[in-house]
């Protein structure tokens, strides 16, 4: 199970009552089968008092547990394919919104790619917690930045010369205000421009194209009473650079990272610009500006 026994295994909570515990289980991306939600359901009538608990974090609680049931109820989870998650100084759930699978906003597959991630490091023993968060463009409705590791698709439009209407489309969508129509054409205002791709989605000419399709990836993220917005690591390209990166980020804070301190809180005095210059000359594509 662990190396420190199944008791102190992180997804395993002591409750305020002591004589009972809760168990948070591992769910990458938030995503089970029916069957696995009817497994779930028949070990928390079994094992506790029937009820459970979804988590802001893309899993499910099991609460009220007798502790000396705690091995056979994992035995349990595990054959249900929902085995005991983290929640210490471990990689913890790793979230994921519904990505191209089924939003109309997204730009890159993020449930995939959650459980290609969980797969890599999840569960990781490290100096702090470390959660992820894989957003599927610009609007990052499950919070990347909130997160230690925050990940996001996004497109940089390419505006051909010469080809607008002047419909008005594109500014109608554009949240940002980054687009106006001058001279009966859509000029962008890359200032203002979040690289969310609803431009180009929107066009009902098929006018606007995808320069620059990418994964931002930041790092330091908090939630809680003080939160913090992660700072930009790097832009990458492909699925597979976005899971090396993830797992580089996660050896830097093994071996970097002090203890009972938040991420966000000790950047500077680990060496986050020396560890971004290092990534970026590593992974940076020669597109990204």
């Amino acid at each position: 199970m662990h190396e420190f026994g199944l008791h102190a295994k992180g997804g395993v909570i002591t409750e305020r009552n002591a004589d009972f515990a809760t168990i948070r289980l591992r769910i990458p991306a938030g995503v089970l089968s029916a069957e696995q939600l009817r497994g779930i359901s028949r070990i928390a009538e079994e094992f506790a008092d029937g009820t459970v608990h979804l988590t802001m974090r893309q899993t499910v609680e099991i609460p009220h547990l007798d502790p000396d049931r705690l091995e056979d109820a994992a035995i349990a989870l595990k054959e249900n394919g929902t085995p005991i998650g983290a929640e210490r100084d471990e990689v913890v759930n790793i979230m994921a919104c519904p990505g191209t699978e089924r939003c109309k906003y997204a730009n890159i597959e993020t449930i995939n790619l959650a459980k290609k991630i969980d797969e890599r490091v999840f569960g990781k023993r490290v100096p702090t917690k470390i959660r992820i968060s894989v957003s599927g463009c610009t609007y990052m409705c499950n919070s990347p930045l909130l997160n230690e590791i925050g990940i996001i698709g996004r497109i940089r439009p390419l505006r051909t010369p010469g080809l607008c209407t002047g419909c008005g489309t594109c500014v109608e969508y554009c949240r940002e205000c980054a687009i106006a129509l001058k001279n009966g054409i859509s000029v962008l205002d890359e200032q203002k421009c979040v690289q969310c791709g609803i431009c180009i989605h929107s066009c009902p000419y098929d006018l606007l194209k995808s320069e620059f399709a990418h994964y931002q990836i930041t790092v330091g993220g908090r939630r809680g009473a003080d939160p913090h917005v992660g700072r930009e690591l790097v832009e990458v390209e492909t699925e597979e650079q976005v899971i090396d990166v993830v797992d580089r980020i996660i050896y830097w804070v093994y071996r970097t990272a002090w203890s009972n301190r938040l991420l966000g809180d000790q950047l500077d005095e680990i060496g986050f610009d020396t560890f971004r210059e290092e990534i970026r000359k590593e992974f940076s594509s020669g597109t990204a500006t």
